[in-house]
């Protein structure tokens, strides 16, 4: 996959470049310091894969997501310190949003998905099986209106202050509500609450993390590590069918 990396600030840039050396299959083909770079490395890249700051001279990442032809426009990642812009970022389709400092396991996971929804675009649509009556979804609010997001389309949740993130293998939603009421809502044989700030569904699960003293993480197949909170150690190695020594 050919990478793009857009950001104003040079540090920013250094990391992210180490990041992805550590990435198989991700090159890094240029770099952009402002919007209008990044408009005119676009055009010429072709890249599969833009990483976008939003806060930027110029133009900002929105304006440069929103500004490319659809049908022409890579995956688009927006990268930034600030949880404001999350909705907006959605609304104009973006593969996934990661908060600065950027977390190996989290960049790792918006490849993997830029990567599926691109062999999604060559792919005929699967037939969608008709939802359940029963099954819980989500009616997710965005600039152009809402959107359903089934519970069992979904990988993981996290929290995010007063909003949750709502995780599916081709993107995120951002969603205002709290964990509690999540648990009250979900079927914990579909999504388990791991710790005081995530649920996972553990059939997404692909490898856990002894780290002593009886604590856990969960690795899922995007490679996302998900920690276990110390009080519900016992309960998520039941469910996967492991013993707790």
């Amino acid at each position: 996959m050919r990478v793009l990396l857009v950001d104003d600030e040079p540090a920013a840039l250094e990391r992210l470049q180490a990041l992805f050396e550590q990435i198989a299959g991700a090159e890094v083909v240029g770099v952009a310091r402002n919007g209008r770079e990044a408009m005119e490395q676009i055009d010429a890249l072709k890249p599969d894969l833009a990483m976008l700051d939003i806060q930027m001279p110029e133009l900002s990442g929105l304006s440069v997501a929103g500004g490319l032809p659809a049908d022409e426009r890579p995956e688009i990642v927006f990268v930034t310190a600030f949880e404001m812009y999350a909705a907006d970022a959605f609304d104009v389709e973006a593969a996934d949003y990661l908060l600065k400092p950027v977390r190996f396991d989290r960049l790792r996971q918006a490849v993997e998905r830029a990567r599926r929804r691109r062999a999604m675009r060559d792919a005929a649509p699967p037939i969608e099986a008709a939802a359940s009556a029963e099954a819980v979804s989500f009616w997710v609010s965005g600039r152009n209106g809402h959107v359903r997001v089934l519970a069992s389309d979904l990988d993981w949740i996290e929290a995010a202050r007063d909003y949750v993130m709502l995780h599916t293998p081709t993107r995120s939603y951002i969603h205002r509500l709290t964990m509690t009421a999540l648990e009250e809502m979900l079927d914990p044989e579909m999504l388990t609450r791991v710790h005081r700030s995530a649920f996972v569904n553990l059939t997404r699960v692909q490898e856990v993390q002894r780290l002593g003293k009886g604590l856990i993480s969960l690795i899922l197949r995007d490679g996302v590590n998900v920690a276990v909170g110390p009080t519900y150690v016992k309960a998520v190695l039941a469910r996967l069918g492991l013993s707790a020594g």
